[in-house]
């Protein structure tokens, strides 16, 4: 009977010992895992500023033509500056 309790007993610390590695295993995969995402989510970030960029460049000309493109902005700040301007008044 005492033998019998032991080798239940010896059992349930190596089922213990099974589960708390399998803890950690997972505790590991869960950090790898987010990390991951954060780098995804950084890169996600990266990408939708680089799309809002060529959106914005081809509103405003070619995707070449820059010099045409910055002089169109600066005409449309200059007639944003001037609706203030008469706002303000």
């Amino acid at each position: 009977m005492l033998e019998n309790l032991r080798k239940e007993i010896e059992k349930l610390i190596s089922l213990y010992e099974a589960e708390k590695a399998e803890r950690v295993r997972l505790q590991s995969l869960l950090e790898e895992c987010k990390a991951e995402n954060e780098s995804c989510r950084k890169q996600i970030g990266d990408l939708e500023q680089q799309v809002n960029n060529l959106q914005l460049s081809e509103a405003f000309g070619a995707a070449g033509d820059r010099d045409a493109a910055k002089e169109k902005i600066e005409r449309l700040i200059k007639e944003i500056d001037k609706c203030i301007a008469l706002l303000e008044n």
